[in-house]
């Protein structure tokens, strides 16, 4: 009966990677969310556009962007350096990393997403990493407020996602907060899109079996919510999209090949489109330059760009000279990975696949155009 209703529910289904031009011909809950919008992404990774997305900021303001940066004076992992005197072909084992980032964790307390990747363990006490804390809750950022930080502040009741419980955990216990009609938001965090991406690439038959799986769940939360609430109001957006891998670059072996002596001369992290670079002596910014500016492939961003992008941070946190490579140009092997992959984002934001994409049942109470704007919209929806 509609006496026993709440007035409004709205959610946000937060789906990684669902880019604009991954959804582009497939028709994926057409009926049921008319209203589509193309939204520009951030330039960073998913760890630099979920804080944009939860606050609203760029990355040079909540201080989110690659796990990783130069830091030895701050470094937790000074006491893994002498691992670096073991096999590779043992501590570079994916189960050995994985649980090895699971202790350290543990040890210092960190409940944000936390993972070593590749980063060796002789060169791993250079850095320090970026996200610590959990996201997902009040005072979870580097800087600034996150929506979280907002809706207790007010006191709006609104249920939020466990980013380490499977999307089926997450559906179950947002279902079961629709139920109680208690409820005024809600954020749906559903991130296996992401890795399928990585995997089999944008247009693989089994990109379409994982949309018609959310569509056949998010008609079910529709279904559901409309029992409970007499407006209900969806929203889904994504933070980023993804790229086709064409090319493999060794970049790592190019700048090992130059003879400078890491940690002396120069620090650097690769990540998948990245290299990220601090200079120690002098030459050594002017050699790496030199090679830099010969790779096929990517380019060196001005701090003129980096500063448009939001990713000019306080003292070159994040590096000194950064190296991006074009889209579908892979840096394999990095510290993120060993093996070439299929898909891939974290390139410019310029380029097409990296465009986020937002859904909704509804026209926006706001005009988003960046992904920075769903914090506003989230607002918005919330009362806050």
């Amino acid at each position: 009966m509609s006496d026993h209703k709440a007035p409004k529910i709205s959610m946000v289904v937060f789906i990684d990677a669902l880019g604009w031009e991954v959804l582009k011909g497939r028709r994926f809950l057409e009926a049921q969310l008319p209203v589509r919008r193309k939204l520009r992404s951030v330039f960073g990774f998913s760890s630099a556009c979920i804080p944009s997305i939860l606050t609203g900021l760029l990355p040079r303001e909540h201080r989110h962007w690659s796990f990783f940066y130069y830091s030895p004076k701050t470094s937790p992992f000074r006491p893994l350096k002498p691992l670096g005197f073991l096999p590779k072909s043992l501590v570079d084992r994916g189960r050995v990393r994985n649980l090895i980032s699971k202790l350290v964790k543990r040890a210092y307390g960190y409940t944000g997403y936390f993972q070593l990747y590749n980063i060796p363990f002789d060169q791993i006490d250079k850095f320090d990493y970026c996200e610590k804390q959990d996201l997902f809750v009040p005072g979870g950022m580097n800087r600034g407020k996150n929506i979280f930080d907002h809706l207790t502040q007010a006191g709006v009741p609104f249920h939020v996602s466990n980013w380490r419980e499977s999307e089926e955990s997450n559906l179950a216990a947002l279902k079961a907060d629709l139920s109680q009609s208690k409820i005024k938001f809600a954020l749906l965090y559903m991130a296996a899109m992401d890795a399928l991406l990585h995997e089999v690439g944008k247009a693989s038959p089994l990109v379409d079996d994982k949309l018609a799986w959310y569509e056949t769940q998010l008609k079910e939360v529709l279904r559901l919510a409309a029992e409970h609430y007499e407006e209900v109001r969806l929203f889904i957006c994504s933070d980023h999209g993804m790229a086709t891998i064409h090319t493999h670059l060794d970049l790592m072996r190019q700048v090992e090949g130059l003879g400078l002596v890491f940690g002396r001369d120069y620090t650097a992290t690769y990540d998948s489109t990245m290299g990220r670079f601090w200079f120690h002596q002098a030459g050594s910014r002017e050699r790496i330059t030199q090679l830099l500016e010969q790779v096929p492939g990517g380019r060196i961003l001005s701090p003129e760009e980096l500063k448009r992008l939001g990713c000019d941070f306080e003292g070159d946190q994040f590096g000194e000279l950064i190296f991006l490579t074009n889209p579908g140009v892979l840096i394999v092997p990095s510290h993120m990975g060993t093996k070439p992959i299929t898909g891939m984002h974290g390139y410019h934001p310029d380029d097409a696949d990296s465009d986020a994409s937002l859904l909704s049942n509804v026209e926006p109470p706001t005009d988003p155009k960046v992904i920075t704007d769903v914090f506003h919209l989230m607002r918005a929806e919330a009362g806050v």
